[in-house]
């Protein structure tokens, strides 16, 4: 065996071994290995909606995951960030700190946050929230899907995670398919939503 063959076959190996010992690693970690289980995958898209071509106010109901009811009425009147997501879904949990961090920099602007998990039970979804200090909550939608079709009548709705933008009459103003990039782009579609009139 020549020696570019031994060195090929030593480098094979040690991947090999590499990927047994990353086997128990978190979703996050193979997702940013190139893992993309667990989600239905989306090319990250950020959509502006000028307030003149804005849909319907989106209605909804639901209840969270400690069992409080929750519903469009609850909202109106302040920018409402939703993002839809699942505890399996490898860049949810890798956005989950973003979401966090703009949530505590805005909550007391009139800024509202809510998920809406569309595949778990109240127990998964409040094991996710502790894990990754989660403090806003989320809808269950797993049964039967009512809030995401509310959402999807609407707006597009064709990837998880999807973060919306309801401004002040809880119309979608903005959409984020996919990813978040970063906590600034987040941000700035908040203020940006915050800083219309109603």
């Amino acid at each position: 065996m020549s020696r570019r063959s031994l060195t090929v076959t030593a480098a094979l190996l040690a991947a090999l071994v590499l990927a047994g010992c990353t086997s128990n690693d978190s979703l996050a970690q193979q997702y940013r290995e190139g893992n993309e289980r667990g989600y239905i995958s989306g090319e990250f898209r950020v959509v502006e909606i000028a307030p003149q071509d804005r849909g319907e106010p989106v209605v909804f109901g639901g209840v969270t995951e400690t069992g409080e009811a929750v519903s469009s009425d609850d909202y109106r009147g302040g920018v409402l960030v939703v993002n839809f997501w699942f505890a399996a879904c490898a860049p949810c949990i890798v956005e989950a700190p973003l979401l966090e961090q703009v949530w505590q920099d805005y909550q007391e602007q009139g800024v509202a946050f809510l998920g809406i998990n569309i595949y778990d039970q109240p127990a998964t979804a409040l094991s996710f929230a502790r894990d990754n200090n989660v403090t806003y909550p989320s809808v269950i939608d797993v049964d039967d899907g009512r809030v995401k079709l509310a959402f999807a009548q609407v707006t597009p709705i064709q990837a998880t995670p999807t973060t919306l933008f309801l401004d002040r009459d809880g119309r979608v103003a903005a959409r984020i398919i996919g990813q978040l990039a970063s906590a600034s782009i987040l941000s700035t579609l908040v203020a940006d939503t915050l800083a219309e009139s109603s």
